[in-house]
């Protein structure tokens, strides 16, 4: 594995934002994807932990990668769901081992803190955050005086703790605003507006080929959903074909065989009978 030493650490990300230099994002889960992201000059990928290993940070070439840690029941490590600090600083480690550069998590202040205190960059999560929907429900956060303050309270024990970004999910871009400015975390802006640090999107809502509901800050560069469409109806039609020609004995054919000489074989019915 390579060491890509061109590839951005932290302090540059850090400098990024102090600079007010835009940073983009998107959230991959192929080594295709991450490959095409690295040749786009995409800033940074978030990759979530059970898809990254070697060839995925090999694919990412010289990207800067937010690695998943699996929250709770929504995934797990080593066969186990992530439940204690010692848990996820394994998983922090082993990620980091591979080449992450900084760590997803949305765990308790105390388990972020303990990956923190281990020197290991951490991302939280701001605002919309999907493992703890149910406490929100799918919607915008901080839309109210009361909630808004909620943000700015988490966002300030975040940075105590010693985080280094957050995602910023579907915040009213004032807001995201004033967040982004009195913060030294790096804010990672999914639906909240231009004033984040960075534009964070998936690679599904950017390519066309989502299947769940599309967002409102997703946008469409290309509609790739109906050339994957395409492939698979095409993939379906070749194993369709293969099934009725191994049903109907067709294949193999002759041209897929091993053939043996005739004396040879006559040796070994011979042997093999006798």
């Amino acid at each position: 594995m390579g060491m890509y030493h061109s590839r951005p650490h932290v302090e540059d990300i850090r400098k990024m934002k102090r600079d007010g230099q835009k940073i983009s994002m998107l959230f991959v889960s192929t080594p295709d994807e991450a490959a095409a992201a690295a040749a786009a000059g995409i800033h940074m990928l978030s990759i979530e932990g059970r898809y990254f290993d070697h060839e995925m940070r090999d694919a990412a070439g010289n990207c800067f990668v937010q690695v998943g840690l699996p929250y709770g029941g929504w995934g797990s490590f080593a066969g186990r769901p992530l439940a204690t600090a010692e848990d996820y600083l394994r998983a922090a480690f082993h990620f980091a081992g591979l080449g992450g550069d900084a760590f997803y998590c949305a765990a308790s202040y105390d388990i972020q803190k303990a990956l923190c205190d281990n020197h290991l960059p951490v991302v939280g999560h701001i605002g919309l955050i999907p493992s703890y929907i149910t406490w929100t429900g799918w919607r915008a956060v901080g839309k109210t005086a009361d909630e808004a303050m909620r943000l700015w309270r988490h966002t300030k024990k975040l940075e105590e703790i010693g985080v280094f970004g957050a995602e910023l999910e579907v915040v009213p871009d004032r807001v995201a605003k004033f967040l982004t400015e009195n913060s030294s975390l790096v804010m990672l802006g999914m639906g909240a507006g231009k004033y984040a640090d960075a534009q964070y999107l998936f690679t599904e809502d950017v390519c066309g080929y989502g299947k769940n509901h599309k967002p409102r800050h997703g946008k469409i560069y290309r509609d790739l959903g109906p050339e994957f469409q395409k492939i698979q109806d095409e993939r379906v039609a070749a194993f369709k074909e293969y099934k009725a020609d191994v049903d109907s004995g067709r294949y193999p054919g002759y041209e897929h065989t091993v053939p043996i000489g005739d004396a040879e074989f006559d040796i070994f019915m011979q042997a093999a009978k006798g």
